[in-house]
């Protein structure tokens, strides 16, 4: 589905790469305003410059750390600030580390906390002021088939994502009356640099980051009446298959 999104701004976390990027050139595509955001400046503003020419709206680079709660607030007023308003929120920023219980060091523990369950609560918290202005509002989560799917070695992520779902679905019932959509997405295994992974032809059976970037999309042309709260998808076959 095709849809229209000049003079829409969207913020996108983790957008320097991976499926973050991906969403961001899509909506960079469909004329909209982008914010680029992770924590990293100097990709950051290569992928700021990249999505430049790609569409009639515009695009800010802002670097940060979401896990911060003044680096949200920043990230937040500035886009604000700058470009006007804010209509769009994509939480896809995300940190993962595998290893079972008793070898998980605190550090970890806490940095994929903040990431993926505070950071997108500090998102929402400083947005949704903001997105109550906009006449066709949107919070779209990144979560994971691991928010459903316990597996060894990943109590620690496993919790962050099962509470990204809950905190969702939350979400979605607090601020619906308010005009704001609330989706979220759980993808299974994509072709990322998630987990030190080098995505190559060895990744062709995954799910792409185009094909995460093609649901947020579809999701902006569902009528406004109607709201797909929650979107499962996995690789078609397996890498046996």
């Amino acid at each position: 589905m095709a849809v229209e999104l000049r003079g829409k701004t969207a913020i996108v976390t983790g957008s320097s790469k991976g499926i973050g990027y991906a969403i961001a050139e899509a909506l960079a595509r469909a004329d909209a305003n982008v914010v680029v955001s992770a924590r990293n400046p100097a990709e950051v503003t290569e992928a700021a410059r990249r999505l430049e020419a790609l569409g009639a709206g515009k695009v800010l680079g802002i670097p940060g750390d979401v896990s911060r709660f003044d680096d949200v607030k920043r990230l937040v007023g500035q886009t604000v600030e700058t470009l006007g308003g804010l209509d769009i929120l994509v939480n896809n920023a995300g940190f993962g580390a595998f290893a079972s219980v008793d070898e998980t060091d605190p550090e970890t523990w806490d940095r994929m906390i903040g990431t993926n369950l505070s950071g997108v609560f500090y998102c929402c918290h400083e947005a949704i002021p903001h997105l109550v202005k906009s006449e066709d509002a949107w919070i779209i989560n990144i979560a994971s088939l691991a928010g459903k799917n316990a597996f060894a070695g990943g109590a620690a992520y496993n919790a962050t994502k099962f509470g990204l779902v809950g905190f969702s679905e939350a979400l979605m019932l607090d601020v619906r009356e308010q005009g704001i959509r609330v989706n979220y997405i759980m993808p299974g295994s994509v072709a990322t640099h998630f987990n030190h992974n080098e995505p190559g032809e060895k990744d062709a059976w995954k799910i792409q980051p185009e094909d995460i970037a093609e649901l947020v999309m579809d999701l902006l042309a569902f009528p406004k009446r109607s709201l797909a709260s929650r979107i499962e998808v996995r690789p078609a076959r397996t890498p046996k298959g």
